[in-house]
Formats: structure tokens, C-alpha cells, sequence
């Protein structure tokens, strides 16, 4: 784990690479507040996906830190009652 921080915090000195890996990590931050939310409020990824008229593919992808659109994580935030702060 040291060699991966040493490398980590080498390549953050590069201003381009700061600025995207903070900006995956708010991504990555969010997908976690979802997913733990789902779970408290016993949801499944489809119970889920139907109250925010998305697919459960497109639960499972927010879950997985997999890329998806603003839109899907307004309509989940919304349907689990969360207020996601993006900026």
C-alpha cells in the first residue's frame, strides 16, 4: 500500500491529474452515500430502480462507480430522499 500512496502522491503533483482524480473521488463519494442509503432503507438494486424510473443496470453502474449521467443520479438521489451536493 506504501508504494501505491508514494505513487499516488507523486502523480497528484501534476495539476491535470489532481483535477480529475478530486473529481472521480466526489463521483466515487456519492456512488458509496447511494449505495449505503439503498441498503439502510432495505431496498433492492430493482425496488430501487422502479421508484426512480431507471433500470436496475443503471443502479448497479451508479454502485460500481461506473460512469453514468447526472440525470440518473438526480432521479436516484431524489427517490432515496438524499441531497447530493455535486459541486
Amino acid at each position: 500500500m506504501t508504494v501505491f500512496r508514494n505513487y499516488l502522491n507523486e502523480q497528484l503533483k501534476d495539476e491535470k491529474f489532481a483535477k480529475v482524480y478530486e473529481a472521480e473521488k466526489k463521483l466515487l463519494s456519492i456512488a458509496i452515500k447511494i449505495a449505503k442509503e439503498r441498503s439502510n432503507q432495505g431496498l433492492s438494486q430493482t425496488q430501487l430502480a422502479h421508484k426512480a424510473m431507471v433500470t436496475q443496470q443503471q443502479i448497479s453502474k451508479i454502485e460500481n462507480g461506473q460512469n453514468c449521467n447526472i440525470l440518473t443520479f438526480l432521479k436516484v438521489s431524489k427517490a432515496l430522499g438524499l441531497n447530493i451536493n455535486i459541486g
